[in-house]
């Protein structure tokens, strides 16, 4: 009982630190993705001051995510190098930086260099890739709990920082909101950077031999894993299923106030998107570790489809109740699929090169969240509607669900090879 007990007391202060540690990443991801998150409110604030047309104000968000997905492969490459929160650390102060140089936005070339690109640059040294090195490293036993755990930060972000946002922009103007946001951003994640250095450890630990059963590429590089099917599977399961969940993020703010549904109100919805992708995030990573990945990403793209139609129901009947009914649809939906797909790439390509291989996977997820917004401004000019653009996002949804059958199949079929 003694060597019980002092053993307990020896984990506690371990769990103590391995559970600060989880925290710290979530916060730096609610300020960096809520700053991302925060845009679909200064669209509005940029459309009613500068009467741009929304595929400029959209296609802006598209430099952005494409410029971020770019960064992620260098920044995968950094990570498997150096310690993951250095890189947040020259984040925090860029990304600080770059949010009040947004502030002096006037046309939209500067919109596009300034946020499309320097505030990309920023978000991506401060966000998932060098959050999920960091778990990956520390949590392999458990990574879709730990995974669903920091990516529930960015619900947070969601839930806290877009309707402060909105609340700064109805009282003081979308400059100075993006200048406060500046202060809060470096002045939380810089601290959180600061700590997690010091924390987390130098090298990376082997990988434990259940993780290593599930690897399909253990010990692949990056190129190695480029030649493989699983590889380019994914990259598109990633493109359909951010194209879909991005589309509707950045718009839903547009789309609801189009249909009557006050300024403030389409914020709030934004917040509860976040709630619910807290509780999709946290819990489908748990139930990750417990059943096949692919099938709780394919649940979670099959609610984010659903999500589409009560969106557009609320367009031709706009209630309470089916604002609210769609916020909680799509909050689960694209949450289930956004914690789970680094752990499905870990599952194929755990290994040294982990950093590198999710860096360019993701990309995929980059490419699809830039293309999304922008064919829906540019669908909505032409239309004056977004039917036809949400249309299509719902049928790359059904793509993603599809692939990610695939997938499934693809990884049963080789792990039974390699048993016979």
């Amino acid at each position: 009982m003694n060597d019980l007990g002092g053993a307990q007391l020896r984990a506690h202060p371990t769990l103590m630190r391995q559970g600060l540690s989880l925290a710290l990443i979530a916060l730096t991801l609610a300020l960096a993705y809520g700053s991302w998150y925060a845009y679909s409110v200064f669209l509005v604030a940029l459309l009613n001051d500068f009467g741009w047309s929304r595929s400029t104000l959209g296609g802006a968000f598209s430099l952005f995510a494409i410029v971020q997905g770019a960064a992620n492969p260098v920044l995968g490459m950094v990570c498997d190098k150096v310690r993951p929160p250095a890189v947040v650390a020259v984040g925090s102060i860029a990304l600080g930086a770059t949010l009040y140089l947004d502030s002096y936005i006037n046309e939209p070339w500067h919109l596009y260099v300034c946020f499309g690109g320097l505030t990309a640059v920023a978000v991506a040294l401060c966000g998932w890739i060098p959050a999920v090195v960091q778990v990956q490293r520390r949590f392999q036993r458990r990574l879709g709990l730990a995974l669903g755990i920091v990516s529930s930060g960015v619900g947070v972000g969601m839930l806290v920082v877009v309707p402060l946002c909105e609340h700064l922009i109805e009282a003081h103007g979308w400059r100075e909101a993006f200048r406060v946001l500046a202060m809060i951003c470096t002045a939380f994640t810089l601290p959180a950077a600061l700590f997690l250095w010091w924390e987390t450890p130098a090298h990376r630990p082997p990988a434990p031999r259940a993780a290593a059963a599930l690897s399909m590429g253990n010990s692949m590089t990056l190129r190695e894993a480029t030649r493989t099917a699983p590889f380019w599977l994914m990259v598109g399961t990633f493109f359909c299923g951010s194209l879909c969940s991005q589309s509707l993020h950045v718009h839903q703010v547009a789309f609801l106030v189009d249909h009557g549904i006050s300024a403030m109100v389409a914020a709030s919805v934004v917040g509860v998107v976040g709630v619910a992708s807290i509780v999709g995030k946290t819990g489908g990573g748990w139930l990750s570790d417990r059943i096949e990945r692919e099938l709780v990403y394919i649940g979670g793209v099959s609610v984010l489809v659903a999500s589409v139609g009560a969106l557009l129901l609320v367009g031709a009947q706009p209630t309470p109740w089916g604002v609210y009914t769609y916020a909680v649809m799509l909050g689960i939906g694209y949450a289930v699929t956004a914690a789970i797909m680094p752990a499905m790439v870990a599952d194929r390509f755990h290994g040294r090169h982990f950093g590198s291989i999710l860096g360019v996977g993701l990309f995929g997820s980059a490419a699809g969240s830039a293309f999304g917004p922008w064919m829906s401004g540019y669908l909505h000019d032409l239309t004056g509607s977004y039917t036809l653009p949400f249309s299509i996002a719902a049928l790359t949804g059904l793509l993603a669900c599809a692939a990610g059958a695939l997938a499934r199949h693809m990884r049963r079929a080789a792990l039974a090879a390699r048993g016979a």
